[in-house]
């Protein structure tokens, strides 16, 4: 894969602006503001540059607890991932604030007989002890097995791969695309499926992270057999709120066998911060300069977590995470993120009979750059599939029968004029198979992207594959209440159910296949895997036709 990317604005003077009244606020502790405009300008926290190292020897509890990861493969380059936390749901993880060195080494086999690449890291206190390893000169389209050491203890075995090569005519690859995985749902059943898959790669979608309180009983997973910390029974609101829900996610042992078996590559919805956030605009209300600290303090904990590369590093509460890869002249992603740059939803949000604000062209679900980059991505593509990984939901979704219909304000239908553009710059880039990957909604869709959604004869002029909820929704339902209505009100609608899962999408030559995967329950652990409904979308035929 290739990937781009560019840069993006900066927040520091409301970020000052913040902290000087950050007291009285109470947003968050004195120590904790000190903390936040810290990182926030990009300087180091007090003490840190000058950081002690610790002896890993000195390890007692294994410090791999959160497992390995890997993402964004290039065509000669990988990104691996791991965190050292011997006590994951202690604010220090259980090390103290001293360097660690850390050895990786990347093979050929499992076995680690043939190596490919070894060297060390360091992992940063104030990166929480995460290390993100870029490893470079790799043969393009091979498979690659990797670890990590920090003193005698070693980590598990993650495995990934790279892609081909930018101008190479791959014939195939098979995606996988995630979402919504709220802890207290439920468990992430669906991971451990997926981690036993045939997959070159996985698209997560958005809601990594939840940031509502989680009791001692971890909610609907109702424990008999733990106790959680009471630390988590908070929204989280600061860095250290942020670190501990992702040490509590990631020591899932289905995310992390998922994680471990497959490369993913990431992006973030709302609930990685505040549901329903705009750009600067908080669900609550709240000042904006409050907001962007906690923003900040969120944007940093999830760089941190995931496998991500340094260009997507942020400094305060802006992060570049669009950004473009490609697999072979086979498919072009380009990885949207609707929710730092958009404009503030209208109506007040949520269900409503829309009007003209959804069709206000100053309004913008990506803004401006980020329109503009793909778009021009999509003149210069060479790609045969051109597949866009991103949020909320493309298509036109109406609620009811009778029109006007009531419409999503935070879906891409409270924000037509926006999608119109994308639309209309598709095709005049004469792209062909254009396919959208979605996430956010906790069901499973199957659309034909309309050139006018109200008339279904009009041209279609794509395919958008939404993947269902890991666990997000608790346990679904085949068919919801609303099911009826929703396909006799969206006649570009070929698929809708409400069950947890995943979706699995192969990319070949000739056509696209795409398997809608779901569990009958994740309130309790154990569910098998099923699939509710195939689909194919032939090369020049772009919609979706029962397999």
């Amino acid at each position: 894969m290739t990937l781009a990317a560019h840069a993006q604005p900066q927040h520091a003077p409301e970020l000052r602006a913040a902290a000087r009244h950050i007291g009285r606020r109470r947003f968050l502790t004195v120590t904790g503001a000190a903390a936040a405009l810290a990182f926030a300008v990009n300087l180091p926290t007090a003490g840190v540059a000058d950081a002690a190292q610790l002896d890993a020897r000195r390890i007692t509890d294994d410090p791999f607890t959160l497992g390995v990861a890997s993402g964004d493969p290039l065509s000669d380059s990988v990104l691996l991932w791991t965190r050292l936390a011997p006590a994951p749901y202690q604010p220090d993880g259980g090390l103290p604030a001293q360097r660690v060195t850390v050895h990786w080494e990347l093979a050929h086999d499992e076995r680690f007989t043939r190596l490919a690449r070894r060297g060390a890291a360091i992992a940063y206190p104030e990166f929480h002890h995460t290390i993100h390893v870029e490893v470079g000169a790799l043969d393009a389209d091979r498979v690659y097995y990797y670890r990590f050491r920090a003193g005698t203890w070693i980590s598990e075995t993650g495995r990934t791969r790279t892609a081909p090569a930018t101008t190479g005519e791959a014939s195939s690859l098979t995606l996988a695309a995630v979402s919504c995985q709220a802890y207290a749902d439920g468990y992430f059943t669906p991971y451990r499926h997926l981690a036993q898959d045939d997959v070159d790669v996985v698209f997560h979608l958005g809601d990594y992270l939840y940031e509502y309180a989680v009791n001692s009983v971890g909610g609907y997973r109702n424990y008999t057999d733990r106790t959680l910390p009471a630390l988590f029974n908070r929204e989280t609101v600061t860095l250290e709120d942020y670190r501990l829900r992702y040490a509590l996610f990631k020591s899932d042992p289905d995310l992390r066998a998922a994680h471990a078996a497959h490369p993913f590559v990431v992006t973030w919805d709302d609930h990685e911060t505040e549901n329903n956030y705009a750009d600067d605009t908080p669900e609550n209300s709240v000042p904006p300069e409050e907001f962007l600290l906690r923003r900040a303090s969120a944007y940093r904990a999830y760089w941190e977590n995931q496998p991500l590369r340094r260009p997507q590093r942020p400094v305060g509460p802006d992060m570049q995470l669009y950004r473009r890869l490609t697999w072979g002249r086979l498919a072009q992603f380009d990885v949207l993120d609707t929710r730092q740059y958009r404009s503030n939803q209208v109506y007040g949000d949520g269900s409503q009979i829309p009007g003209p604000d959804v069709d206000d062209p100053a309004r913008t679900m990506t803004g401006a750059t980020q329109e503009r980059w793909l778009l021009d991505g999509w003149r210069d593509s060479a790609a045969l599939w051109n597949v866009v990984p991103q949020q909320v939901t493309f298509s036109q979704r109406n609620f009811d029968l009778t029109a006007p219909s009531r419409v999503s304000m935070d879906a891409w239908d409270g924000y037509r004029a926006s999608r119109r553009r994308v639309l209309d710059g598709a095709r005049a880039a004469g792209i062909e198979n254009l396919m959208v990957l979605t996430g956010d909604v906790h069901v499973g869709y199957g659309f034909d992207i309309k050139d006018d959604f109200d008339d279904p004869d009009s041209a279609t002029l794509g395919t958008e594959i939404v993947a269902t909820s890991i666990a997000s929704g608790r346990d679904g339902i085949d068919r919801p209440a609303n099911w009826d209505t929703y396909m006799r009100a969206n006649p570009h609608m070929r698929f809708y159910n409400g069950r947890r899962g995943y979706v699995t999408v192969a990319l070949g030559q000739r056509l696209a296949r795409t398997d809608f995967k779901t569990v009958p329950y994740v309130t309790t652990p154990g569910a098998p895997v099923t699939t509710a409904a195939s689909f194919v979308t032939e090369v020049g035929e772009p919609g979706l036709t029962p397999a």
